[in-house]
């Protein structure tokens, strides 16, 4: 599995109907796992973003069309990023010559 990190902001629509984000977390867990992946942490957070998840994809176009479907919710926006854990990053970081 890879391992993503999404940083997502509110949209209008979003921060309007706040008080329905539990909902709408349960049903991107599930949408996840019903792609074959899972969202593996979550956080509100304050800042540049409003929230953070953590999501593990078999590949990459799984989590683009997983990105897609939240967008296409109108609740979010992301960015997403490939996250290496520390043991990619030391293999990695130990083949430069």
């Amino acid at each position: 599995m890879v391992t993503y990190v999404m940083l997502l902001n509110w949209t209008d629509q979003g921060i309007k109907n706040v008080k329905d984000s539990p909902k709408r977390l349960d049903a991107v867990k599930k949408l996840a796992k019903d792609m074959g992946g899972e969202v593996k942490s979550f956080f509100m957070t304050l800042g540049a973003y409003d929230l953070v998840l953590i999501v593990e994809m078999s590949n990459n176009d799984k989590l683009a069309s997983f990105a897609l479907k939240l967008g296409s919710l109108g609740n979010v926006r992301s960015t997403t990023l490939k996250a290496y854990s520390e043991e990619e990053y030391r293999r990695i970081i130990g083949s430069l010559s």
